[in-house]
C-alpha cells in the first residue's frame, strides 16, 4: 500500500470513529447532476429527523456536480463528498459510499429524486416499532419538469416469491438495518443492482415491510438509468440466473411475471390523487 493510500485509510478511520455515529446513512451517487443536485440535497437537509449523514459519491461527473456538492457540504458536517475516482457506475459509487457509512440504518437517494420532509422520521420509527430488517414506502412519480404522474403504494410486505418478477420497491424509499443484516454491497451491474440487493436482503432478513405513505418523489427522465427498459431486462435476467442462481424454468416464470406486470402498467395508468392517497404498486 502506498503512503497516499495509507493516509486515506487512516483519515477514513479517524472520521468514522471520532464523530458520534448518526442513526441513518444516506447513499447518493452523483453523475452529471448539476441541474438537480441542490434540490435533492435540500430535501435531505429539510428532514424533520436531523440524525443522519449524507454521503455524496461523485462518479466522475464532467458538469461541475462535484464542485457543487463540495459547496453544498460547506457549513453542514452531515454532508460528505466522496469519490472512488473515475466513472464506474452507480453500483460502484454506492458501494464506495457504503464503506464510509457510520449509521445503523442504510438509505438510498439518487441525485435527481427527493424525499418528503417526514420520510426519515416516519420510516425509522416504523422499523424500530416493527423490528423490520428491511422496509420501503410509497412514493410519487413525476416528470422531469415536475408534473405529477401517479402515486405508487406500498403493500404491507413483500416476500422473496413476490419479488421474483418486477422490482416492487423504489430504491429511493428503501431502508435496511445494518445491525441485523450487516453492510451489504450491490452487485456491479449497470442496471438492476438495487433489485439484486433487495432479493439478497429478503433472503437474509425475511420479507420487506411496507409503510404505505407517500414519502418520496421519483423523477422520470429519458436519460435516467431506470428509463432504459431493454438493458433492464438484460440485467434482471442476470440477477435471476447469476446472482440468485435460479433455474432456467424459474427464471422464465419470473420473466413472464415481469413482462405481464410491465404490460399492465403501461396499459393502465392510474390517475394521480392527493398526497394522502395511494395507487397501484410500481417497479422503478
Amino acid at each position: 500500500m502506498s503512503g497516499a493510500s495509507r493516509t486515506r485509510v487512516l483519515l477514513c478511520f479517524c472520521i468514522r470513529f471520532s464523530m458520534p455515529a448518526p442513526k441513518t446513512s444516506i447513499l447518493m451517487p452523483i453523475y452529471n447532476a448539476q441541474a438537480t443536485l441542490t434540490r435533492s440535497v435540500a430535501s435531505v437537509q429539510g428532514q424533520s429527523c436531523t440524525d443522519w449523514e449524507l454521503l455524496m459519491i461523485d462518479d466522475g461527473s464532467a458538469d461541475g456536480s462535484s464542485a457543487l456538492a463540495a459547496q453544498l457540504a460547506k457549513g453542514d458536517p452531515r454532508l460528505r463528498l466522496l469519490s472512488p475516482g473515475g466513472n464506474h457506475g452507480a453500483a460502484v459509487a454506492r458501494n464506495f459510499g457504503l464503506q464510509h457509512a457510520r449509521g445503523r440504518f442504510i438509505a438510498f437517494l439518487d441525485s435527481d429524486d427527493c424525499w418528503h420532509a417526514d420520510k426519515l422520521t416516519r420510516q425509522v420509527a416504523f422499523m424500530e416499532q416493527t423490528g423490520a430488517a428491511l422496509s420501503f414506502t410509497g412514493y410519487e412519480r413525476r416528470t422531469a419538469q415536475g408534473a405529477l404522474i401517479t402515486y405508487v403504494n406500498a403493500p404491507p410486505q413483500l416476500t422473496y416469491a413476490d419479488m421474483l418478477g418486477p422490482n416492487l420497491m423504489g430504491c429511493l424509499t428503501v431502508m435496511y438495518d445494518s445491525q441485523q443484516l450487516g453492510l451489504q454491497p450491490m452487485p456491479d451491474l449497470p442496471l438492476q443492482h438495487d433489485y439484486a440487493l433487495w432479493l439478497r436482503l429478503i433472503r437474509l432478513g425475511g420479507p420487506a415491510r411496507g409503510l404505505d405513505e407517500t414519502l418520496a418523489s421519483f423523477r422520470v427522465s429519458s436519460g435516467s438509468l431506470s428509463s432504459d427498459k431493454r438493458k433492464a431486462v438484460r440485467d434482471i435476467w442476470k440477477v435471476w440466473r447469476t446472482e440468485e442462481g435460479l433455474t432456467l424454468s424459474a427464471s422464465l416464470h419470473a420473466f413472464v411475471r415481469y413482462a405481464g406486470y410491465s404490460l399492465r402498467h403501461r396499459l393502465v395508468q392510474r390517475p394521480a390523487r392527493n398526497s394522502s392517497a395511494h395507487n397501484t404498486t410500481d417497479s422503478s
